[in-house]
């Protein structure tokens, strides 16, 4: 990766993490979490369809294809055989690390769900996910939205393919994006989030991407085999 192609994505990780703060300081979740909330709870909570096609469909969907990806590192298939052996298992790595650091996160984070708060009949009082340790009353452990992350953690993949087909890459990142939202929303509709969660959990998957290339593209400098294989995949 040279330093030009790094300047780009580094330049929207700036970018979006200055539009996710501006979004957290002007306050806006407890207003959007009142679009779909009432002062009893969530209507949405208990929706059979929106649990089933926004939360366990999707969770186990994305937990296959992650298994697909570490399979075809030994065994690729389909656009993968294009990638080499590096690129390959950048990819699984980094959907994979994208997932477990959302996931370690929410695991200390002292901020509750919406649907906890006392303006929804809950008994938790809105604390900042900025004041960690201050506890709300609650359960906790909402802060991000591990969730989107079955859909957000494949933004890695936008730096593995853009070697290859920058038109594929861009596609990618798309669908990503757009099931990353769209889980997001589902969960804000019942309660399980705000939108601040779901946008923390967006830029820290771009983030753990933006990182794994960086290590991917180290990796290869130090292997002329992996070098020449790299040209060979380009050409």
């Amino acid at each position: 990766m040279t330093r030009s192609s790094f300047r780009g994505p580094l330049a929207a990780a700036f970018f979006a993490l200055a539009l996710v703060v501006a979004w957290d300081a002007s306050g806006l979740d407890l207003l959007a979490a009142h679009w779909f909330g009432t002062p009893t709870g969530f209507p949405w909570r208990s929706s059979r369809p929106l649990l089933l096609w926004m939360h366990e469909v999707p969770r186990f969907t994305s937990w296959v294809l992650v298994a697909g990806l570490f399979a075809a590192i030994a065994r690729p298939f389909g656009l993968l055989r294009r990638l080499d052996r590096t690129g390959r298992v950048q990819l699984a790595l980094t959907v994979l690390a994208s997932v477990v650091a959302v996931s370690l996160i929410k695991t200390g984070s002292a901020t509750s769900c919406p649907w906890d708060l006392q303006a929804f009949g809950g008994v938790a009082r809105h604390v900042s996910h900025w004041e960690w340790g201050v506890g709300d009353g609650g359960p906790g452990k909402c802060f991000p939205a591990g969730h989107a992350s079955a859909a957000f953690a494949y933004l890695g993949g936008w730096f593995v393919f853009r070697r290859l087909s920058p038109r594929f890459a861009w596609g990618w990142l798309a669908v990503a994006l757009l099931a990353g939202f769209a889980l997001g929303l589902g969960q804000q509709m019942r309660g399980a989030h705000y939108m601040s969660h779901t946008l923390w959990t967006a830029w820290i998957c771009w983030a753990v991407g933006l990182a794994g290339d960086a290590v991917g593209a180290w990796w290869r400098g130090r292997s002329p085999v992996l070098r020449y294989e790299t040209k060979l995949n380009r050409s």
